[in-house]
């Protein structure tokens, strides 16, 4: 590969642009593929195939053992190393993996929501799960190195492989849920066997064969300096799928498989908009880790990610409702939007857009929480914030619903709401109420804005016209963009 993709430094609009375009190119390609799953599969097996996914997904997750984490945060020092390093995280995530493989095995924790899940389809979503967790460090690496293009190719890879095997299964009129997930499995591996070879393409030779760890951190001299800065963000990485599971989890538990595939409709669009602030983070995280200790640096770059998370804010609450009103009744069977099963997932996602906002607006304060001195407190953060959402998922849904439509609507504004203690969460946690308190005018008015157009589009009243101005952001936005487009 050229000399000139060997030296690039991360940048946040620069690879936000990427990583954005690509993670919703992916999500469309996604909403493909549940697409054709919710047609293809009965309701109750399509809501095996969705549980079983989260169930091992959220488990297998604390294999990452947060050490891409740390790659992400450090691995921009010495751009030499990276290959080396995912070699290296991959010896301690194998040890892991290992016992974690035998204990879901073991516990069959899909069991304690749902009966008669086929032993092929949890098999395959285990196998899927690692296959997601081995791509991690990879693709890190990638960011890291400046190549945030090439990482967002291979999840396009992905989800095209998957996509098309999907189809292929369609076409032959396949209905079995262990088949399609065993597409999804492939398209996980294809994915994360492109970017382990595009991180080897793109890295620079190292200085003089040199395997100097403390060009890093310090934290990467030592097998257990590295283990013991990464566990905050291990620790971290076993509870944070729950946080955004937890309502599915619950609506599941309290109505059965049916009403937790119509929940996963809703949330399919809710998620799609989450790699907007996913992209964000992932591309502010080399930049804030690289300058952490200049005080001048961090809020430089947490105010250019903010100007582009307000600029964008509209045009996710506009554009998500315009596509899942006017696509999902096209795209899924009609029990799925006409309230067959108690309330529409239109009306559910609808519901969860506030939520989406809150998490938007909170990318900046959340990142720096990981980038900080104490990874610890992101871990604190994490938990919390999970606390929150367990208790506020149980009052609304266990206690305070009791049909089809309450566990439904309840779980959508569970969703929401923790989703705004998460944004408080994180300015508490970062130390940032004043660098909020400087922009208070600008909080204030996008936070109410957020709220007025989701009530509007909520109660299809017109109570959405008034807010509007949060357009007004949109030229900020666009100039933070440009300035990092290098």
């Amino acid at each position: 590969m050229a000399k000139g993709l060997r030296h690039r430094s991360p940048s946040v609009g620069r690879d936000s642009s990427w990583l954005v375009g690509a993670d919703l190119l992916a999500v469309l390609l996604a909403f493909l593929g549940q697409i054709i799953l919710a047609r293809m599969l009965l309701a109750e097996h399509y809501g095996w195939m969705v549980i079983v996914i989260d169930v091992y997904a959220s488990m297998m997750l604390v294999v990452d053992l947060g050490l891409p984490t740390l790659l992400a945060r450090d691995g921009a020092r010495a751009p030499d190393l990276v290959p080396r390093a995912v070699h290296r995280m991959y010896r301690y995530q194998l040890a892991a993996a290992v016992p974690f493989l035998m204990l879901a095995g073991w516990l069959r924790p899909e069991s304690w929501l749902l009966e008669g899940v086929p032993d092929g389809l949890v098999l395959a979503a285990m196998v899927t799960a690692v296959a997601h967790v081995a791509s991690y460090a990879p693709r890190s690496g990638l960011r890291v190195l400046g190549e945030a293009r090439l990482e967002a190719l291979t999840k396009v890879v992905e989800r095209t492989v998957t996509v098309g095997l999907y189809g292929g299964l369609a076409l032959f009129g396949s209905t079995s849920p262990s088949s399609y997930l065993s597409a999804f499995c492939m398209g996980a591996v294809v994915g994360w066997l492109a970017a382990y070879l595009l991180v080897w393409r793109v890295a620079p030779p190292s200085l003089n064969g040199s395997l100097d760890w403390g060009r890093m951190d310090a934290s990467w001299l030592t097998h257990r300096s590295l283990i013991v800065a990464a566990l905050p963000f291990a620790v971290t990485l076993g509870v944070l799928p729950y946080v955004v599971r937890i309502e599915k989890f619950l609506v599941t538990a309290e109505g059965g498989a049916t009403l937790g595939a119509v929940f996963h409709v809703a949330q399919l669009a809710w998620l799609a908009g989450l790699v907007v602030p996913s992209a964000l983070r992932s591309a502010l995280l080399p930049v804030l880790g690289d300058v952490r200790r200049s005080p001048v640096g961090t809020r430089q770059a947490m105010n250019t990610s903010l100007d582009l998370c307000f600029g964008l804010l509209p045009f996710g609450l506009f554009g998500g409702y315009a596509v899942v009103a006017v696509l999902a009744p096209v795209a899924f069977p009609s029990e799925y939007v006409d309230g067959t099963h108690g309330a529409s997932a239109v009306e559910v996602f609808t519901l969860m857009l506030l939520g989406w906002g809150f998490t938007l607006l909170a990318t900046p304060s959340y990142t720096a929480i990981m980038t900080g001195e104490n990874p610890w407190r992101f871990t604190g953060f994490i938990f919390g914030v999970l606390v929150l959402a367990v208790l506020i998922g149980y009052v609304l849904i266990v206690v305070g619903s009791s049909t089809p439509r309450g566990w439904l609507m309840a779980g959508g504004l569970a969703s929401s709401m923790s989703a705004g203690a998460l944004l408080v969460c994180s300015w508490w946690l970062s130390g940032t109420f004043g660098w909020v308190r400087e922009r208070a005018d600008e909080w204030a008015l996008v936070l109410l804005c957020t709220a007025l157009i989701v009530v509007g589009l909520v109660t299809s009243t017109w109570w959405w016209v008034l807010g509007l101005p949060l357009l007004t952001f949109t030229p900020s936005g666009w100039r933070a963009l440009r300035s990092t487009l290098a």
